[in-house]
């Protein structure tokens, strides 16, 4: 009798530990085929912006955000696109939707990780492509906050690349109103680009814009 009881606990034992581990498979399996999605669907997104198909890449980002709720890089991405297709648009309220949609998809990132630097430079675009489209309206309030959200970005990530080169080229493009050092922004445009060499990226969807643009300011500054 007492064998038998035993040997049934023995085989519950047993069962269970199948079980555990049979759950333990699904759950990995899982957790990589969500991981697989999400890489396929970033890349695939990725590449329709390379391709300047922003409407469609947005479209995308946005599905992959629905759906993957612990990374903040496809709402990063969605405030990217359509920050960037909104300093290339001259249509008032174009330019107004897409930096609309740019800050709604940037600010649940930035309720969550306030610190993250390369959220901090993002807000500093949207707000200099806004700047930027009606300097009248927004010049006498928007300038302080660029220049506090890269003064912040700097604090958190004094050596990466895209908030060196924005701070100093916010700063070149404001000279003529401030009457800032252009000669020592330039330099600071300089050694962004020499950051851009050496910074590294975290994985292979990381923010890593911004070179051909430090390139194209230090011509200019020469």
């Amino acid at each position: 009798m007492k064998t038998t009881f035993q040997e049934n606990k023995k085989n519950k034992l047993q069962n269970l530990s199948k079980n555990l581990f049979f759950a333990l498979i699904v759950l990995v399996s899982g957790f990589a085929s969500a991981q697989g999605q999400f890489e396929q669907g970033m890349g695939n997104a990725m590449k329709l912006w390379e391709e300047g198909k922003n409407t469609e890449a947005s479209a995308m980002f946005e599905r992959i955000a629905s759906a993957e709720k612990t990374s903040w890089l496809p709402n990063y991405y969605i405030a990217t696109v359509n920050c960037f297709a909104a300093f290339a648009n001259k249509d008032k309220e174009q330019l107004t939707a897409l930096l609309a949609k740019a800050q709604a998809a940037l600010d649940i990132e930035m309720t969550k990780t306030p610190n993250n630097a390369e959220l901090l430079v993002m807000q500093a675009m949207i707000h200099t492509a806004l700047l930027s489209s009606d300097p009248m309206k927004y010049g006498m309030t928007l300038p302080a906050k660029v220049n506090e959200l890269y003064a912040k970005a700097e604090v958190i990530a004094p050596n990466n690349p895209r908030v060196v080169y924005g701070k100093a080229a916010f700063g070149i493009n404001g000279a003529k109103w401030t009457g800032a050092d252009v000669k020592v922004l330039c330099q600071d445009v300089e050694r962004s680009i020499g950051l851009f060499a050496t910074f590294k990226l975290e994985n292979a969807f990381s923010p890593n814009w911004g070179l051909q643009r430090a390139e194209n300011a230090l011509k200019n500054c020469k």
